[in-house]
């Protein structure tokens, strides 16, 4: 008997279109090797056709706001079928930046040093904790979005001018900048897929150098590290995917700058587009898409 999966993407966040690329690729894949497929958004038809097309797996292809922050796995946990990925908890503590970051410290994990800024804040006060902590030049994002949406790198003199694109949200993080090679690692369950290092033509690996073909961002596989320090890169990203209590696969990025890696963030919903990192780096550890998508439904069962 053939298998059922419920591909959820689309969604109501900023990455709704990379979250679209990603369910039609997975779609696509599973559906021409043999699976039943139904796409759908995660919108009020979402319990109704869970209940009826009884999938075996929900395959939540979501990314960003209400995908990747604990609100669909919510949900999820009420429809009472496996579901990719991470779970309530784990999802909610890598979305917010200023808990997983602190979570980082806690565990003598190195990442950036940061301040949390409130809109509402006088500017004077951030100029100088700024000073004081870390100086410039800085990041600037949004607590909670992911694939680099309204990230901004601010010396002192545009800081002010960047911040007011961030206008529409309350609270924002404002970090170290950190230079160095852009590298990326991927988990799923326990194993650990491999890395890769991103050289971007632009300022940094922004939204653009992610999705956008035209920008020319170079991938560099294998990633040019001394086997000692290329196992510590993976035993940082197993060790956190462990302590925020993930599942399924993520991928978590760093810098990696005067031989010390600097955890930037974990994602626990990595793309599955034509150009996302996690199937890049599976095929060069020899796992195809399809039978990394297999691994995945399979961690789905598993841990449900």
């Amino acid at each position: 008997m053939k298998k059922k999966i419920l591909i959820i993407s689309g969604g109501y966040s900023k990455e709704r279109e990379i979250s679209l690329q990603t369910g039609e690729q997975v779609a696509k894949e599973l559906k021409s090797n043999g699976y039943l497929i139904k796409i759908c958004e995660p919108n009020y038809d979402l319990y109704n056709l869970a209940k009826s097309f009884k999938p075996n797996i929900i395959f939540n292809a979501l990314h960003g706001q209400y995908g990747e922050d604990g609100y669909i796995q919510a949900i999820l946990e009420n429809i009472k079928i496996p579901y990719t990925h991470s779970g309530v908890l784990a999802s909610a503590k890598a979305m917010d930046k200023e808990i997983s970051k602190k979570i980082f410290i806690k565990n003598n994990i190195l990442t950036p040093k940061f301040i949390k800024f409130s809109m509402d804040d006088p500017y004077r006060e951030l100029d100088n904790k700024i000073k004081k902590k870390f100086g410039y030049p800085v990041v600037i994002k949004p607590l909670n979005e992911g694939s680099s949406v309204n990230v901004y790198i601010c010396n002192e003199k545009n800081l002010k001018q960047k911040l007011r694109k961030l206008k529409s949200y309350k609270q924002i993080l404002i970090e170290e900048f950190i230079p160095g090679r852009e590298i990326q690692a991927a988990i799923l369950g326990k194993r650990k897929l491999g890395a890769i290092e991103l050289k971007p033509k632009r300022q940094f690996y922004d939204y653009t150098a992610k999705y956008n073909s035209k920008a020319k961002t170079e991938h560099i596989i294998p990633v040019n590290l001394k086997k000692k320090k290329f196992n510590e890169l993976m035993k940082i990203s197993q060790k956190v995917h462990d302590l925020l209590g993930c599942r399924g696969v993520t991928r978590s990025d760093f810098k990696f700058y005067k031989n010390k890696f600097y955890l930037l963030e974990i994602n626990t919903q990595p793309g599955m587009t034509k150009l996302s990192l996690v199937p890049e780096i599976s095929a060069y550890k020899g796992i195809n898409f399809i039978n990394l998508l297999k691994l995945i439904l399979k961690d789905a069962e598993t841990n449900k």
